[in-house]
């Protein structure tokens, strides 16, 4: 955005930039930019907090006032990311006889269909809808066994929109789960990869990809950079 911010102007547009990554605006300077501290994915700071959002981008807006450029401003307000996973109960096991992530998935269904009817919205369906999930598990659980991942039925033959829709479907039926506020940044996240069967058979497929010479990009986007 940095980069095209300098586009956009040459072609007469005002620009403002929110930046996460102080040191990109640094290097490319656009024109005005407001560095946000916030955790990767929540430029505005705190979800559901109007008031606060409405500061960052009043905060924003007004380097347009600015004489000259180029800009870059640092909100005053600093929001640590979360690594403690969230608190989440998972169903017990149901079916003995299929593999424990795809009976996993099976009993967050509910859960998820309840998250879905309260907030009136998904995520989940880029490429694997809420009735493919258990499915799709057990496509990232044959990679991990040793089936070369494209022989091994994802949906699409994508890797990481399919472990993004799985990803997707079960920490909306969390949020179902939990209850009370949203979770803090990367709580979510964690409690999908430190807690979960679903979690544990991305991770394995992912190694398995990467041991077997997938291209880079398919395996190394299935998780954040940091889950090894």
């Amino acid at each position: 955005m940095c980069v095209l911010s300098h586009v956009l102007e040459a072609a007469g547009l005002a620009t403002v930039a929110l930046i996460s990554v102080r040191s990109v605006a640094a290097r490319t300077h656009p024109p005005r930019a407001l560095y946000c501290e916030f955790p990767l994915g929540r430029p505005l700071g705190v979800p559901g907090d109007a008031a606060f959002q409405r500061d960052v981008m009043r905060r924003a807006f007004a380097l347009l006032d600015e004489p000259s450029g180029p800009v870059l401003v640092d909100h005053p307000t600093v929001i640590e990311a979360d690594e403690a996973p969230m608190t989440c109960a998972l169903p017990p096991r149901f079916d003995p006889d299929v593999p424990a992530a795809v009976d996993e998935a099976r009993g967050l269904r509910k859960a998820y269909d309840r998250s879905l009817a309260a907030r009136g919205r998904t995520s989940v369906g880029k490429v694997v809808g809420p009735d493919e999930v258990p499915a799709a598990i057990a496509a990232l659980l044959r990679i991990a066994e040793g089936t070369d991942w494209t022989e091994a039925g994802l949906p699409g033959g994508d890797p990481i929109s399919t472990v993004h829709d799985i990803r997707a479907f079960y920490e909306e039926a969390a949020l179902e789960l939990a209850g009370g506020p949203a979770p803090g940044p990367r709580a979510a996240e964690a409690w999908f990869f430190e807690a979960t069967e679903a979690g544990t058979v991305v991770m394995a497929a992912r190694r398995a990809m990467k041991a077997g010479g997938a291209p880079q990009p398919f395996w190394f986007y299935m998780a954040p950079g940091h889950r090894r």
